[in-house]
């Protein structure tokens, strides 16, 4: 438990020892000091001592730890920070504010490492050869702000953290974390992960811990105007299709991840608006139960589609191909592990390391990024990135010479006052959120039950993963439907698998499926081929639709305009069925055409764009029938998989 409160905040500074400072109740601040040790994995960071005594330690952890996924990143050699927690102190918030110091922080030479014409630029290079291409729904593209700042590393930390005590309302976790070197300063309105152990659900003295775990995807950015946000100015933000679509996309994305840690998938609960003093954000709540060790949770979880993008795999690759530098600790984490009451694991509490300031020798960075979308304008992704940008060092009340982008944040008129209602409490605005899951999947926003009675229980099946972990969600709801089902990645699964597998199930993933050099293609055209040609029951989710409708003889093309994160009714062999889709390539075939040799085919009327395929022991899908967006999606899947695993003459 916290103890007393160390004599002053400012001996921190004075005394030079690593520490870190923690708001996150909004009542009291907690302050942690211990040792520093730098580790090079996850699993490294050292939650015992060599008796093996549980211990408290707070980790910094950079974007560079995706390597453990085998993601790829600039490699700056960040270091996997860990402050080993020997006194865990707290004292009531007017204290600190009491004791903190005030003066204002001057900066140097500010400005964008890239210029507003330049990160435009990117903005379009990224929707028409990335997103344009397959490659993926949505991308965070960061830029960083930076300054020359003057004076000792400590105290400067300790004036920027009291300043967002006073100025940034709303954050999960207000922190500064000063080590030898780097100083990290933020106000995180996101909590990415946290695992809290539910012992008397654990079952026993002798099993695994069972922990409740949290993630809370926020997306959309609505930057308050002069005077304050109101029900009038946010309505229109609410109703914006692409903010609206930007949401949906990372919780399917994080959906992925819960579906991968927890063995009941995730449920959904929302959505709320997050307000703080300058944006207002909207964000979803999703909730699973898990016996994985935290660190291992940290490590399937890594890192939020908020600032990735999504499929995260190749998020990975198109951030190494359009950022310039490495990213440091931005879209990283700050996690505390703190032992439970019997000491036999530890609680998670990890918030996103966004709306960060850093300070290393000499130099403020803030690191800001805009989401990319196939809607989205590159001026207003520009103007995100200023609004970001200001919110940070208007709450931190940075003074920047000679720039329009941040302003002192105890003169910044568009703080509203601190009394005003919550504009969630708006019954409109109330009504506005809670029409959004009108069109979200009953599966995920109910809770799901066990899976032993599915229509399908004891028939097995494996799933063919091709870098795009909606796998996770699709294997969820395969086990609901009663199969015993195993993932593997496209990369290890062998012949051997694949001919004593009863059901396979090939998957989506990103990228061009009419592309002859990539490796990936050509194994999952190898695995939907063998499936055919052996006569095994074969299911086909979007890629792997497209490469089975290939081998079936039917024209392959791109789209007019990418369909990611879109939600269509479309028919599906005589039902409508209201799905997610997130593809670029389409199979084609004239229009009116219902069979192609062995192959009945659903497809658009007009068009000829194909939505599903099936035969003798296959059947195939465009869209994502896991998807939150897919409100048909289990009534469909199951259909799917029964055509496909029906006897053959």
């Amino acid at each position: 438990m916290p103890g007393p409160a160390p004599r002053a905040l400012a001996d921190l500074a004075a005394r030079g020892i690593p520490f870190a400072l923690l708001a996150r109740d909004g009542r009291t601040v907690e302050v942690l000091t211990g040792e520093v040790v730098d580790v090079e994995l996850l699993a490294d960071i050292p939650l015992t001592d060599a008796a093996g005594t549980p211990r408290e330690v707070l980790a910094l952890v950079p974007f560079r730890q995706v390597r453990e996924r085998g993601f790829v990143c600039h490699d700056d050699g960040a270091p996997l920070r860990c402050l080993v927690v020997d006194a865990h102190d707290s004292l009531p918030l007017e204290d600190a504010l009491a004791q903190l110091p005030s003066a204002s922080i001057p900066l140097r030479d500010a400005g964008f490492d890239i210029d507003d014409e330049d990160y435009a630029q990117i903005v379009r290079t990224v929707i028409a050869e990335e997103i344009g291409r397959g490659e993926g729904a949505n991308f965070v593209i960061r830029r960083d702000f930076t300054a020359g700042v003057e004076g000792d590393p400590a105290t400067v930390a300790l004036t920027w953290f009291r300043a967002l005590l006073e100025h940034e309302k709303g954050a999960y976790w207000t922190f500064a974390v000063v080590t030898p070197g780097h100083v990290a300063v933020g106000a995180s309105p996101e909590a990415h992960v946290s695992a809290r152990v539910d012992r008397e659900q654990s079952g026993g003295a002798d099993a695994a811990a069972s922990a409740v775990v949290t993630m809370n995807p926020i997306s959309g950015t609505f930057r308050h105007p002069a005077g304050g946000a109101t029900a009038a100015t946010l309505t229109e933000f609410l109703q914006s299709t692409k903010e609206t679509e930007e949401l949906f996309m990372v919780v399917d994305e994080e959906l992925k991840m819960m579906s991968a840690v927890c063995a009941d998938g995730g449920r959904i609960t929302g959505p709320h608006l997050k307000e703080m003093s300058r944006l207002t954000h909207t964000e979803y709540v999703l909730r699973g139960n898990s016996r994985m060790d935290p660190r291992d949770i940290l490590r399937e979880t890594m890192f939020a589609p908020t600032v990735t993008g999504s499929p995260m795999q190749n998020a990975c690759t198109v951030i190494s191909r359009h950022e310039r530098t490495p990213r440091g600790y931005y879209s990283g984490v700050a996690a505390l592990f703190t032992p439970t009451g019997d000491g036999r694991t530890h609680h998670l509490d990890a918030p996103i390391l966004i709306r960060t300031a850093y300070l290393q020798d000499g130099m403020l960075r803030v690191p800001v990024g805009a989401t990319l979308v196939r809607h989205s304008d590159p001026y207003g992704e520009v103007g995100e990135t200023h609004g970001k940008a200001a919110g940070v060092l208007g709450a931190i009340g940075a003074i920047a010479r000679d720039t329009p982008t941040a302003a002192p944040a105890d003169t910044d008129p568009d703080r509203p006052a601190d009394t005003r209602r919550p504009l969630a409490e708006d019954p409109e605005i109330a009504e506005l959120l809670e029409s959004r899951n009108a069109r979200l999947a009953a599966f995920w926003l109910n809770p799901q039950g066990g899976a032993e009675s599915g229509p399908l229980h004891g028939r097995t099946a494996l799933v063919v993963d091709a870098e795009d972990r909606f796998t996770t969600m699709l294997a969820h709801q395969l086990r609901h439907l009663g199969l015993d089902v195993s993932i593997a990645p496209w990369t290890a699964v062998t012949d051997e698998d694949l001919d004593a597998a009863e059901l396979v199930v090939s998957g989506p993933g990103p990228g061009d499926p009419r592309d002859p050099d990539s490796p990936r293609m050509r194994r999952m055209r190898e695995v939907v081929r063998r499936r055919l040609a052996a006569h095994r029951p074969l299911l086909a989710v979007c890629l792997s639709h497209q490469i089975l409708a290939d081998a079936l003889g039917l024209e392959l093309a791109p789209l007019d305009a990418p369909h990611q994160g879109l939600q269509r009714t479309v028919d599906v062999f005589g039902r409508d069925a209201s799905i997610g889709f997130y593809n670029t390539f389409t199979a084609r075939v004239p229009a009116g055409t219902t069979r192609v040799g062995v192959a009945e085919i659903a497809a658009d009327t007009h068009s000829g764009d194909v939505y599903a395929l099936r035969g003798p022991a296959f059947a195939s899908v465009q869209g994502h029938l896991e998807s939150i967006l897919s409100r048909d999606g289990m009534a469909t899947l199951e259909r799917l998989v029964t055509q496909a695993l029906a006897p053959t003459a």
